[in-house]
């Protein structure tokens, strides 16, 4: 099931994210999807983070994959 994140709880995320880890991190929408936003750090992709809405708790979930090639 499919939830649209609000500009304000972007604007949340993306204040949340720069006191935790500076103001290299970014987030932007993605095209055609309103359930998530991308993360960037320093312009570079690093990954999503998803809007879950469980019985009426909303909590947020970052998802990053490392590729083998990366390390």
């Amino acid at each position: 099931m499919e939830v649209n994140m609000s500009p304000d709880e972007i604007k949340k995320i993306s204040v949340y994210l720069k006191k935790m880890f500076g103001s290299g991190i970014s987030v932007q929408l993605r095209a055609n999807q309103s359930d998530s936003v991308e993360v960037l750090m320093n312009s570079e992709f690093i990954g999503l983070i998803y809007r879950n809405n469980d019985e009426g708790e909303i909590s947020y979930h970052f998802a990053m994959s490392i590729l083998e090639e990366d390390l």
